[in-house]
């Protein structure tokens, strides 16, 4: 991790929790605490938690597993594989990380892509790719003219 997340977690731990509406503190609206959010009768029983954590790890596998098939197959496949980790991170702790990892370098990129420099930028590099594009394809049709599918038998 790094230095930025660390000091963001020390200055949680050193703030002293005030209340805020709904009972919750709000340290515990910064940073959830790490761990299983198994309901409380399941952890009371060492077989029938590790039971528990069996059914989500193998739960979280399928869907992570789906995801990776609709990378390369129609469908939302980062989404998905996003899915099962958030199904992961209800259990595990190493999940919960990666996802706040995950979440961070999101919210980081976003903050990036708002920036007024990065936008023009980028409208201004869309912009030519399409004028690129639209003169690759007139020079096209121009050289070989435009044979549509459903009539290049004839």
């Amino acid at each position: 991790m790094n230095a930025e997340s660390d000091e963001r977690i020390e200055a949680a731990e050193k703030a002293p929790p005030e209340s805020a509406p709904g009972g919750t503190t709000k340290v515990e609206k910064v940073e959830r605490e790490l761990g299983s959010r198994a309901p409380g009768f399941i952890k009371a029983s060492r077989p029938l938690h590790l039971s528990w954590q069996v059914g989500v790890f193998v739960v979280g596998l399928g869907v992570v597993v789906a995801g990776v098939l609709m990378l390369v197959l129609p469908g939302p496949g980062w989404l998905v594989i996003f899915g099962g980790m958030a199904i992961w991170a209800t259990e595990f702790v190493w999940a919960q990380l990666v996802l706040r990892w995950t979440k961070r370098k999101v919210t980081e990129a976003a903050q990036r892509a708002l920036d007024p420099k990065v936008r023009r930028r980028n409208i201004i590099l869309t912009t030519v790719g399409l004028v690129i594009m639209a003169v690759l394809v007139g020079i096209y049709v121009w050289k070989f003219g435009l044979a549509l599918p459903w009539t290049v038998g004839e």
